[in-house]
């Protein structure tokens, strides 16, 4: 009786949210085109996101999901037009598959639901999701979690369907940014990154929580580490996606380093900023004289125009009056922030913050700006995987302990190209080792999964393959260790279907039999 009850819970939610999202699309009037493909992706995403919660233990929950993505709809679109790819009149410009107009909150998009659900998860973004006290990360880094959330949104309808578990890399939007959110969902959560992007609590700074978080859990070192090198990959991956971006940091980054030299010396520095300050004085006067004198206002008013071209040319002098004003009132702020670096305290202040500045941007010194990518795309690998070394000591339920098993399973299954998956990379391979190593002793320990042997190396080869097969739900994966002649292998299977049949080295003390079928779960 209660399977039943359960059963029928589930279709009064189904219900609900294809009612509430039909009635979304009444009041707006979608066409009937882009009503069936939102319908359709939510049908998949309802049938496929049972097995996603499985694989990537500690996401949100399916109605957490729906009412998000519904949410988006409702309040982020007020249409979304499905134009066919053979429509040369109504053809999306630049080869893209979709575009969105924020200001308009409308989407254009191809027939192709992934693309589509791509195209409201961007939608429904705000455009800072990190203070703009901290410099240039500000934007970078809030870009990369932007688009790793838009590319994790759409991972239940992308690779799962009911049935199985499939990555194509080149069905995901970036697969670098891919890589680096998953690192960040693994080491803090899917919840609170959700909370951080969605970001409605604006007294709280998010960016500073985070690496409150990182610090607790893994140490001041590992936090400064990983913190570095995040944002060298956020300002790299902007760069490789905006031509522009690149030129804006390379000014900004001189304009940093010649003020460095200036705050050397700091007798010259003050030295020089007084002169400033004077000058800004000088032109927040003359300004006020202008202004407050007609003759002196129509020859500023003449000056200026015939510097202009026609476009840009000042029709009036209350308009001229506005824009020096304006003018002013920015001098001010100059002179304000002169006065205040000029303390002693908030002078060591100041030099420090260009310090970190200079400290962010050096990632620019690179002459190669891919291979520059490459390696700290590697090396926050590294940090991520020592990181993990420290989660896994202090770990100690049945449940946290799972948690991780499935978690890493799912990391060293991502793609870290489009050729390679993560546990393919050789500079990692022996860091992946060690974490998998520690990843089964600890679960034998802990009496998750079974022992194979008694001999550490035997055991580590024969279940080291737990992390490298696609079966969804571990549990219910069984292996048979197989002697033909002289060399033994491992068969997976999930419900007597075989996964897939692995060599593996000459066991020592097997402590299991051959040809049997275990159980690899407790």
């Amino acid at each position: 009786m209660p399977p039943k009850k359960k059963n029928l819970l589930e279709k009064i939610v189904k219900k609900d949210y294809k009612n509430e999202l039909e009635k979304i699309m009444d009041e707006k009037k979608f066409d009937e085109n882009a009503r069936s493909i939102l319908l359709s992706i939510l049908y998949k995403i309802d049938i496929a996101y049972k097995d996603i919660e499985i694989v990537k233990k500690g996401m949100q929950s399916k109605e957490e999901y729906l009412e998000n993505l519904i949410s988006i709809i409702k309040n982020n679109c007020s249409n979304i037009k499905i134009v066919k790819m053979s429509d040369k009149e109504n053809k999306i410009p630049n080869n893209k598959t979709y575009v969105i107009d924020k200001n308009k909150r409308t989407i254009t998009s191809y027939p192709i639901e992934r693309k589509l659900l791509y195209a409201i998860a961007k939608i429904g973004k705000k455009e800072n999701i990190i203070n703009e006290k901290y410099f240039i990360i500000n934007d970078t880094l809030g870009n990369l979690l932007k688009i790793g959330n838009n590319i994790n949104i759409v991972e239940p309808l992308r690779d799962f369907n009911g049935y199985s578990w499939t990555t194509l890399p080149q069905e995901i939007e970036s697969i670098d940014h891919n890589l680096i959110y998953q690192n960040l969902r693994i080491l803090v959560g899917d919840k609170f990154l959700n909370k951080w992007i969605i970001n409605n609590e604006f007294m709280i700074d998010y960016f500073e929580e985070f690496k409150d978080e990182l610090q607790k859990e893994y140490g001041k070192e590992s936090k400064n580490t990983f913190i570095n090198e995040l944002c060298g990959i956020s300002i790299l991956l902007d760069i490789k996606y905006d031509n522009k971006k690149e030129k804006q940091l390379i000014k900004e980054n001189k304009n940093i380093m010649q003020e460095l030299i200036k705050v050397e010396n700091r007798e010259k520095f003050v030295e020089e900023t007084t002169k400033e300050k004077m000058q800004i004085a000088e032109k927040i006067k003359k300004i006020d004289t202008t202004i407050n004198d007609k003759k002196l206002l129509e020859k500023e008013y003449a000056e200026r125009n015939s510097k202009l071209p026609l476009e840009k040319k000042i029709f009036s002098m209350r308009v001229l009056s506005k824009i020096m004003e304006e003018e002013r009132n920015n001098y001010l702020k100059e002179l304000e922030k002169l006065n205040y670096i000029l303390k002693p305290k908030n002078f060591i202040k100041y030099k420090k913050e260009l310090q970190e500045k200079a400290e962010y941007l050096k990632i620019l010194r690179e002459e190669d700006k891919n291979d520059a990518l490459e390696k700290v795309k590697c090396e926050i690998q590294k940090t991520f995987l020592n990181m993990l070394k420290d989660k896994i000591k202090k770990i100690e339920t049945k449940q946290e302990m799972e948690k991780l098993i499935y978690n890493f399973r799912y990391y060293v299954l991502l793609p870290y190209n489009n050729e390679k998956t993560i546990k393919e990379i050789k500079e990692i391979e022996k860091l992946i080792e060690e974490v998998s190593r520690i990843i089964i002793d600890k679960a034998i320990q802990l009496k998750i999964i079974s022992k194979m042997s008694n001999d550490k190396q035997t055991n580590y080869e024969i279940l080291k393959n737990i992390f490298d097969i696609r079966i969804i739900k571990l549990e219910d994966t069984y292996l048979k260790i197989i002697k033909e002649k002289e060399k033994y292998y491992i068969q997976l299977l999930d419900e007597n279907l075989f996964e897939e049949t692995i060599e593996i080295p000459m066991p020592k003390k097997l402590e299991v039999k051959p040809n049997k079928k275990i159980a690899i779960w407790c």
